[in-house]
């Protein structure tokens, strides 16, 4: 490693003094020392010239000083978040070091930074340059040949980039994993040299192989993390002759069958490979963890999640997970696209809960670890953030699918960590077996039978009569326990009265409302950025549902978010909101239900905390903790996802 980072500095050193030769100025950055979530962006906006140095190292890895550059830009490249324009005006070039003896691995670094780069409409003006330590097949003799062979072409390409141009040239070059950037403006033509450069194959590792599109447009492959939409055909297809249909046991159980060898599991190893490559941390045969990015958002001290806002939850704290991928529905908002198995009862593999939070625990804390000497990651933060306290059982898929699931859900009061449960209102029996859960939610997508059909897609035939029973169960329950309304414009939004209904039979502590999240193109779903109110629009609706609802008023908004909460006025003391969570108060509350055997119950009110000023709705912090500092990320459409 310490060769190829010393080799790497020579080279990129070498290179910045050529490029001022040239009268270009150029600076030298270590990977290491660069933020790319605030300084990619800046390049596109300054026409920057981006050459990136990267080494492969063991068993296909960057090198330490690249390896949080290369996870940031992975994940943006597949995250509908920033979209696949985000780099859009940014001119860059690829040269990586490898060693071909290592045929499974060799220049995979310089490979996905050259993919990643061109995914997220970054225009590459040169062909993937690649250096072989291994002299016998060395394309011109040397390591040191391959990156002065290369270095003649890109002089060569950014000159004839510079002439006629008014602008003078400014930039930098980053060591080890790196780049050199040469600030210029574009003429307002192309010449057809430019146009096939641009358009080069990622996968092309020489100056004649300039043709296809990657491999990930041919085959119509994922391009959004939460996304899988878009998995190639195949998958698809892989899923439907492995029989990926689930069903429910009537009471949290599984339905026997002759020979437990049997069951299949519910993940194949397609969709593995598939989720695997997204993000997901796949735990077993049918569970999943994944970093939500607003636990990287408040590592950095850049706000929380709307949660945080509501309710308390310290998002660097909070744990994402999923014990059960597979859903009864086929939402036309889903982030997954109906990539998971479906269906309405549970057949397969099932692993132990003890298992399942383990390794969520261990998979989240070592995603957090990568935080480690990051740009702007506050050390008390990260710290704390190896210690989950809150889980949110939201991830995708039906969590109270998994028959085990109120055994997962001790685990987790044991471990003192917090529980929040969201499900697709298609199990009363189920939820009216759940165990105490710190805050259920409850997911009202539409409010008659005919929209809630046309959004949610259910598979039950008998969904309404299920849907309007989840309901009454959520009103059963002595905790907290709340409606999630997800706002589809030209859907669901003039569905006023009958969302008021819908509230008066459930009686939530809480109504959540948020504009619907535009997760792309999916042939499984029509929905369209045109579907996707503004905040504007979102508090226009609670502000006339609220009047409707002569027991609820506004509490909290969370403007980043494009979401509010309806708060039941009881939870309104002395002119004062509690909509927070003592959570160590939950804890002991629980902990003495679970020694009385349930014989010692406890109630929303028993564990509230004060709101903060800050969080209300009507505060110009507009749901933003005034404790963190506000990123408006530059060269980007506003987002309102809110996810």
């Amino acid at each position: 490693m310490l060769y190829f980072s010393l080799l790497l500095y020579g080279f990129a050193k070498d290179l910045s003094d050529d490029v001022k030769a040239l009268g270009i100025a150029a600076e030298v950055i270590d990977m290491k020392d660069y933020d790319p979530d605030d300084r990619l962006a800046d390049e596109c906006s300054n026409k920057s010239v981006c050459v990136f140095l990267v080494a492969t190292y063991t068993d296909g890895q960057p090198t330490e000083n690249a390896e949080w550059f290369c996870k940031w830009l992975e994940e943006a490249s597949t995250d509908f978040r920033y979209g696949k324009t985000y780099l859009r005006g940014l001119r860059y070039a690829v040269f990586g070091l490898g060693n071909s003896v290592y045929v499974g691995h060799y220049n995979t670094v310089g490979k996905d930074v050259d993919k990643w780069l061109w995914m997220l409409s970054g225009m590459r003006i040169l062909t993937r340059g690649e250096g072989d330590c291994n002299v016998t097949k060395s394309r011109n003799g040397s390591v040191q040949a391959d990156f002065q062979a290369w270095k003649v072409k890109f002089l060569s390409r950014l000159q004839d980039l510079a002439k006629g141009e008014k602008k003078s040239s400014t930039g930098s070059c980053k060591s080890g994993s790196g780049s050199c950037k040469s600030r210029t403006k574009r003429s307002q033509g192309q010449s057809e040299e430019e146009k096939a450069a641009l358009h080069d194959n990622f996968e092309s590792s020489s100056d004649e192989e300039e043709s296809a599109l990657p491999e990930e447009s041919q085959s119509g492959s994922v391009v959004d993390v939460e996304d899988l939409g878009r998995i190639m055909n195949s998958v698809r297809k892989a899923k439907v002759r492995d029989g990926q249909m689930v069903k429910l046991s009537k009471v949290n159980g599984v339905k026997k069958i002759e020979n437990e060898g049997e069951r299949r599991e519910m993940i194949t190893p397609a969709l593995r490979e598939a989720l695997t490559k997204q993000g997901y941390k796949l735990i077993g045969s049918h569970s999943g963890v994944k970093l939500c990015r607003w636990t990287k958002s408040m590592l950095r001290g850049r706000g929380g999640c709307y949660k945080h806002t509501f309710y308390g939850i310290e998002s660097h704290r909070c744990m994402e997970t999923t014990p059960s991928l597979a859903c009864a529905n086929k939402c036309v908002f889903c982030w997954r696209h109906h990539t998971n198995p479906v269906g309405t009862e549970w057949h397969w593999k099932m692993d132990p809960a003890e298992k399942i939070l383990q390794d969520a625990l261990e998979k989240h804390q070592n995603m957090i670890r990568q935080f480690r000497g990051v740009p702007g990651v506050k050390q008390e933060r990260y710290e704390e953030g190896l210690a989950v306290k809150h889980c949110a059982l939201s991830l995708v898929g039906e969590p109270i699918m998994y028959p085990e699931i109120n055994a997962f859900l001790r685990l987790l009061h044991t471990h003192r960590i917090s529980s929040f449960l969201v499900t697709n209102a298609q199990f009363p029996q189920e939820i009216r077996n759940l165990v105490p859960v710190t805050q259920l939610y409850v997911s009202v997508d539409a409010s008659t039978k005919d929209s809630l059909k046309k959004i949610d897609r259910p598979l039950f035939r008998d969904f309404w009569p299920r849907f309007l029973d989840s309901l009454k169960a959520l009103g059963e329950k002595r905790q907290r326990t709340v409606y999630r309304l997800t706002l589809v414009k030209a859907w669901n939004v003039e569905e006023l009265q009958a969302y008021s209904d819908l509230i008066a039979l459930g009686q939530p502590d809480f109504i959540e409302v948020k504009g619907v999240t535009y997760c792309g193109e999916s042939s499984a779903s029509s929905l369209t950025m045109a579907n996707v109110p503004w905040h504007q629009e979102v508090v226009a609706f609670v502000q006339q549902l609220a009047d409707m609802l002569p027991q609820y008023e506004i509490a909290c908004e969370h403007e980043h978010s494009n979401c509010l909460l309806i708060a039941h006025t009881k939870f309104k003391v002395d002119g004062e909101w509690w909509t927070w969570i003592d959570y160590e108060r939950f804890q002991e509350l629980v902990e003495a239900h679970e020694r009385s055997g349930g014989q010692r119950s406890f109630s929303a009110l028993d564990y509230t905390a004060r709101t903060p000023g800050w969080a209300l709705f009507g505060a110009h912090e507009q749901g933003f903790d005034p404790a963190d500092t506000r990123f408006q990320r530059r060269n980007k459409t506003k987002d309102i996802s809110g996810c």
